[in-house]
Parts: structure tokens; sequence; C-alpha cells
């Protein structure tokens, strides 16, 4: 469903289904809201009728020690409805916050689930807003919308029957300009339903823009694109501003006219509960619990529009929020094999890839790995290295062919499973805000620190961490911007070794690293593949050379296969791009 289709129906009797299947576990909360909603609406009406009451009976009367008592009786409801309505608050709160504390992992749960290819094609600033500036706009339903707007509507009820029941005339004569607060009503709610929809559309731009320039804005600077990037900001951000302000519009409009129906209604009020008294048809008590009766039924009102307003956004913010819990995109994990032991032995046969399937990125593609051998994947750019061990851990399903893990699908396995004994090393090392530690580890409590230690002597990066302040509790900036490449990379290599994978793939693991740090990391390297399967990929050939087998794709398809010696002696695609790197140096 996209941003366009969402329609944010004001009852969209669906969405709330589905929105109260998660108040079932806070069925206490959601009951005592009701039952203090209830007695909010049941108490409503005894401060106007104490005050008719106390008028006729008393202040008219001269009785000013019936008065006194009167008096401490509306202290006393008064207290108790405040007591009423801070528990009512309170329980509302508690329960749409703890609704939207499931939702919320409930979202991040389904997201961390979904393939490779959703996050392609899905900003994330807009899957930010959908996990946080949404969420709370649903909360709101709970603490501000749907309870509160079924309190208001039972109290307006209860508040027309006892105005009924004591002068049904005089209660016909307030209800005249009631026909016309409808029908402003519902002129309001349909211009203020394309409002709400373009503020929260611009509300997921602006994340989008914001979280994409943030996480970039190395690129802006170093290409002096301050000044468009800027432009275009201004842009989204007025649109912005204009949904918010024509949103504004309305309310300005709206409000002054149902003050204007209220005073109509007051007025007649006045002008026939006046008529009434002098006739001696009434008295002067009902008058005045009449002009409280019709402020509590025109405040609710004028509440109840914000209300609905609230439920609108909220709907408009569900639709958006089940839109991502809808999203059919996540790997088939039918796979039974979960336990045993993955010797490492990989198999392609006959694999077809496309991302999408207009366009092949792998073309019938067959090889084979056994344990403990080192693959090497080259080729230009696009030719579909990385493609292959995407696949082979499946982020990405094949089309055609099969891939076997000693000797079995890799469909057949717990995908959790299969992922865990593949550990891979990639040339663009994302490093969390958190300690090394953790960072390494990733919270796996099974994971001790002296593995954690005897895995960076392993990788020769034990002497670097201790220098840094607090050692292995050190905190890393976002991406690691406090430790250079090949730090980071170090770290990232003590990761895949602690979680001790039966297969190792190295995508690019020393492209971007100085000469010094290259030849650590190697030795590093070399340690690391000893007894595991290991992918290399690289553009470096000198770093691929001591390979069991060296494959060369070119668009997709295997053009070459075999050991650095044997391809170099075939006048081919690998020879020419060795003798590209190596004889232009003049080695």
């Amino acid at each position: 469903m996209s941003e366009q289709t969402i329609t944010g129906k004001t009852y969209d009797t669906k969405l709330l289904r589905r929105m109260a299947r998660y108040m079932r576990p806070y069925q206490g909360i959601f009951w005592a809201s009701v039952i203090l909603t209830i007695l909010l609406a049941a108490v409503a009406p005894a401060l106007p009728m104490l005050v008719e009451y106390t008028l006729d009976k008393y202040i008219l009367q001269s009785d000013s020690s019936g008065l006194t008592w009167m008096l401490i009786a509306m202290m006393a409801l008064l207290i108790g409805q405040t007591i009423i309505r801070y528990y009512h608050t309170l329980t509302t709160n508690v329960l749409g916050q703890n609704v939207i504390r499931d939702i919320r992992i409930e979202v991040f749960n389904h997201i961390t689930g979904l393939r490779l290819k959703y996050f392609d094609n899905t900003p994330i600033g807009k899957l930010i807003t959908r996990t946080i500036s949404d969420l709370e706009t649903i909360s709101n339903i709970f603490s501000q919308g749907l309870i509160q707007i079924i309190g208001d509507l039972l109290q307006m009820v209860v508040i027309l029957a006892v105005m009924f029941y004591t002068d049904w005339k005089l209660t016909l004569i307030v209800l005249v300009p009631m026909p016309l607060m409808i029908w402003a009503t519902y002129i309001f709610k349909e211009a203020m339903k394309s409002a709400f929809i373009d503020v929260r559309n611009w509300v997921s731009n602006l994340n989008t823009f914001l979280q994409e320039h943030i996480s970039g804005m190395a690129i802006i600077q170093y290409f002096s694109r301050e000044e468009q990037e800027m432009r275009k900001f201004e842009k989204i951000n007025r649109n912005h501003r204009d949904a918010h302000i024509r949103a504004n519009w309305y309310f300005s409009i709206f409000f002054p006219v149902l003050e204007i129906i209220l005073a109509i209604a007051t007025g007649l009020l006045v002008w026939y509960g006046s008529k009434q008294i002098l006739a001696n048809v009434i008295s002067p008590g009902v008058v005045v619990a009449f002009l409280m009766y019709i402020n509590m039924i025109f405040r609710p009102i004028r509440e109840l529009i914000d209300k609905f307003n609230t439920l609108q956004m909220g709907m408009v913010s569900a639709e958006r929020i089940f839109d991502v819990l809808d999203t059919d995109e996540h790997t088939p994990n039918n796979g039974t094999i979960a336990s045993g032991n993955v010797i490492g032995e990989i198999a392609f046969e006959h694999v077809w890839f496309a991302y999408n399937e207009e366009k092949w990125v792998l073309k019938d593609v067959s090889f084979q790995v056994r344990r403990g051998e080192t693959l090497a994947l080259v080729g230009a750019t696009g030719a579909g290295k990385s493609s292959t061990i995407n696949i082979l851990s499946r982020f990405y399903e094949i089309q055609r062919g099969s891939i076997l893990l000693d000797g079995r699908d890799i469909r057949d396995y717990e995908l959790n499973y299969l992922r865990k004994h593949i550990a891979t090393v990639l040339q663009d090392v994302f490093l969390f805000a958190d300690t090394i530690f953790n960072n390494i580890t990733l919270h796996n409590p099974s994971i001790s620190l002296e593995q954690v230690i005897k895995a960076s002597k392993d990788v020769g990066a034990y002497d670097f961490i201790m220098q840094l302040p607090g050692g292995f509790d050190y905190q890393v900036q976002e991406r690691g911007a406090t430790l250079s490449s090949g730090q980071a990379q170090l770290i990232s290599f003590i990761r895949a070794l602690v979680h001790d994978p039966a297969i190792l793939i190295l995508d690019e693991a020393t492209s971007s690293i100085d000469t010094e740090t290259e030849l650590l990391i190697q030795a590093a390297i070399d340690k690391m593949m000893v007894g595991r399967t290991a992918i290399v990929i690289a553009h470096r050939l000198s770093t691929i050379q001591k390979a069991d087998k060296i494959i060369v794709f070119d668009k997709g398809e295997i053009k070459e296969m075999g050991t650095h010696s044997e391809l170099l002696s075939i006048d081919g695609h690998y020879r020419k791009l060795y003798e590209l790197q190596f004889n232009s140096l003049g080695i």
C-alpha cells in the first residue's frame, strides 16, 4: 500500500479490531478505563443538579444553614470527580503506552526479519517514522482518542437524558442549532482528513531526507553541495509547514463557528427560559442548570472534534504501521536442520539469480568448494561476486538451480542456524555506538571476555585495543568514527572469529586500508582461515594467489576457474587482470 492510497478513515472497524488484539494482555487496565469512563459520565450532571437545587431551595429561600451543607456537598463532588478523572487519565495512558511498546517490539522484530531487497527499495527514514512518530500517534488513540470519545458521547447522552427529563420543551429549544453544528462538523472532518494525510506524508519525507543527508554529510561537504541540499530541504520543510498551516486554518474557522452556535443556543435558552420563569412555569434554578448543561454538551463537542482528529491521525498512522507489518518480504524459513556439525562444503549447481526478473545477475553458475579450501572470486565491478555470497547466506533467494551446504540444500537449514555458521567481513565495516566488547560479541551472552581477548590476540588487535581509554569498554562512536579504517576492520575480524564460523567470507576486506595494516590483517586472515572454508572477494590479486581455487566472473557468468598458476598459463581474463595490476607497475 502506497502512502497515497492510505485513506485515513475516522472509523475503520478492521483497523480498530486489529489494534484491539494488542489490548488483550491488558484487559484489567482496559476495563478499569471503561468503568472510570462510565463513572465520569454518570456524575457529569450531578453538579448542575446540585446548583439547581441549591438555588431554588436555599438561596431563594435565604436558608444559609442548608446553603453551607450544599456547598460542602459540591466540594465533595468536585473532589470525587477530580480523583476519578486522575485515575481515568492514568489508566488510559498506561494502556496506550503498553500497547505501543508491544507494537513497536513487533514492528522492530518484523523489520529485522525482512529481506535485504526490502531495504534496497525502502528509505530508512520512512521506517524510522513508522517505528517512532507513527507509533506515538497511535498511542494517542488509547490515551486521548477512542475511550475519551466514548466517554464524551456517553456524557452527552446522560446530560441530554437529564435535560429532557427536567424540561423537554426547553431542551428542544436549546437543540435548535444542533443540525448546523452537525453539518459544520462533517465539513470540518472531511477537510481535516486530507490535511492530516498530507502532514504525515511530509513528516515522513522530512525524516527520510534528514536521515540520508546526515548519514551522507561527508559527501555533501566534499562536493560543496550544502547550498543546493539546503534548497531541497527548504522545499520539503515549506511543504510540511503549509500542510500544518492548512490543518490549523480549518481549526481557526471551525472553532469560532462552534462558539457562534453556542451563543445562539445560549441566547435561545435565556429568551425562552426567561419567559417561562416570568410565567411561573419553571424555576430560575432550572435555567441556571441548563446554562451549565449547554456548556457541558458543547464543550465535549468541541473536544470531540480534537479527539476525532486524534483518532483520524491514529488511523492514518495505524494503516502505515500495518502496511509495514503486512509486508511479505521475509526469507522463507521452513528448514528443519538446526543442529549438528556444519563441515563447510559448498556447491553451486546451475544457479540463476536476478534482483528483478528482468535482468539476470548470475547465469548458470556452478562450482564446488571443499572443507578447508579457499575460493577467490575476481572480476569487474558488477560481475556478480557480491551477489554470490549474498545468496549463499540467503539474503536474497535464487530463481533457478540449487545451493548445497554439506550436500543439503541451504533451504533445508533453519535460517538462523545457517547464518550462524557463516561469518562475513565486509569492506565497509559497520560499528554500533557501543563498547568494543559489545561490537565484537553483538550482545551474545555465550561469548566470554576470555574468548574475545584470545581472538583479539590471534588477529593482532589486542595491543591497539588496550591502548584505548577503557580497553574493551571503550565507547565507539557511531559507525566507528573515532577509529581508523584498519582498526575498525580488525574489530570486524575479531567479531567473525569469536563466532567460530565454519565458513568465512571476506568481501574486499583489505581494499581500503594502508599497506602496513594490510600486512597485519593478512596475517590475521591466514590464522582465521585455518580449518575453515573461505570465500574471498578481492580486487588486489596479490592477496589471493594462495587460494585453492580462483573463479573469474564476467557479466554474471563464470569465465575461468583454476589456481593462480593455472589461470596465468592461459591467455584469458585472469591473466589480463593480472598484467593490468602488476605489469603496469613494472612488476
